[in-house]
């Protein structure tokens, strides 16, 4: 992965909780900022997303594009961009590690790219807008559904 933006979340909640919102893409829209639609094309046999479509608006990004997962149980999960309009590259995971007492430490990797020239400090700061938008949307989703 290239230069990348990281930071962390503390959710309570067990990571298979965790895992079952971050693994539910159709409902992206209902907590994920900016995200217009989330689309499932491809599935592994797990049933879980091995490919997803999505249709993201999130200033200075609006871009229409498809991610590649790759899934380590409840533990971890990275994706790769397949192909995009405006990106033309979004790495990224989002790790998990059980914390005890059923809270859950999320941390959210990120790298992107895009086909407009963007300086890296602003590129850095789309990735860390993205990510900490993402981390907060992703404790409320799966505090609110635990309670």
């Amino acid at each position: 992965m290239a230069e990348q933006t990281t930071s962390s979340i503390t959710v309570d909640a067990p990571a298979s909780a965790v895992m079952d919102v971050i693994a539910d893409f159709d409902a992206y829209p209902e907590w994920a900022k900016g995200v217009q639609k989330a689309e499932t094309v491809a599935s592994y046999d797990d049933g879980r997303a091995k490919e997803v479509f999505f249709v993201l608006d999130v200033s200075p990004i609006k871009d229409e594009y498809t991610l590649s997962y790759i899934w380590d149980g409840d533990r971890e999960v990275t994706w790769t961009l397949v192909e995009g309009k405006m990106l033309r590259a979004l790495d990224g995971a989002y790790e998990l590690r059980e914390l005890g007492s059923g809270a859950t430490e999320v941390t959210y990797r990120l790298s992107l790219d895009v086909s407009i020239p963007l300086i890296g400090m602003l590129k850095r700061k789309g990735e860390k807008i993205l990510i900490d938008t993402a981390l907060k949307g992703l404790k409320k989703r799966v505090e609110s559904a635990a309670t």
